[in-house]
């Protein structure tokens, strides 16, 4: 990225503080609600997702021990006060590991535009039931199933995964601990890529890692306290709020993969 002008690493900056607040305020979308700009500066992912992957296991990471790390120090029963759905998330887990590792070894191959845009039609669907409170809750294991190996597929193959697992998650996680358990399952997922990149020789762009940590890390404070007020909100309001950020993201990528097209 040095070839850059100052203004578009200005613009680089601010993006990575918007993806950082979205991160630790949600627990996802920081990726996707990012990307699309990043893109419109420098058309070249395989710049960009190596720098949001090492984000997120870093601020994944650091949040998930700090919560832990506290009710570890208050001397509380850790399973019980966890701040990680331990128990659904080894089960959804189980599920979606093997999609997970054909999609980024490419064992099977899809078409991507009718992929995409079939993800983020069902995501939209799910989106608008949550921004009117009238939650779709799936009463089938097969159903449940079938959207976290599509995601772990998905998210072995891209970054587009997240938000039809996060359909899945939000219906069988309690709110408290919904943004903890998947940043536990990002880092889980994201490890398995970033392994991909290294045996692949994909440049990590460490160098940029030092100026673009400190921008996340702006965004991730703002964040956290973004997150504090949804928990400490209704349920109805929470759930608005993932739903019209799951609606922003669908509408991002409908409108890439039609661009693409």
């Amino acid at each position: 990225m040095s070839d850059l002008t100052l203004l578009q690493h200005v613009l680089i900056g601010l993006i990575f503080v918007w993806s950082g607040l979205v991160r630790s305020g949600l627990g996802f979308g920081g990726s996707v609600m990012a990307l699309p700009f990043l893109l419109l500066i420098l058309d070249e992912p395989l710049v960009f997702l190596p720098i949001v992957s090492i984000h997120l296991l870093f601020f994944a990471g650091l949040t998930v021990w700090q919560n832990n790390r506290a009710t570890l120090m208050g001397g509380i029963e850790a399973e019980a006060n966890s701040t990680v759905d331990w128990q659904y998330l080894w089960k959804a887990l189980g599920i979606m590991i093997i999609p997970k590792l054909l999609g980024v070894f490419g064992v099977i191959v899809l078409p991507n535009t009718l992929m995409t845009a079939a993800i983020y039609i069902i995501v939209g669907a799910y989106s608008l039931s949550y921004i009117f409170n009238k939650p779709l809750k799936s009463k089938s294991r097969l159903v449940d199933g079938f959207f976290l190996m599509l995601g772990g597929y998905i998210s072995g193959i891209s970054l587009i995964g997240a938000p039809l697992i996060i359909s899945v998650f939000v219906n069988h996680v309690d709110k408290h601990k919904l943004r903890d358990t998947l940043f536990v399952l990002w880092i889980i997922l994201v490890t398995i890529k970033m392994a991909a990149f290294v045996v692949a020789g994909v440049d990590l762009q460490l160098a940029s890692q030092l100026w673009l940590l400190p921008c996340a890390a702006v965004g991730h404070v703002i964040g956290l306290r973004i997150h504090r007020r949804l928990v400490n909100s209704d349920t109805k309001v929470f759930m608005q709020v993932v739903g019209s950020a799951l609606l922003v993201i669908s509408c991002i990528g409908l409108y890439n993969a039609w661009a693409a097209h």
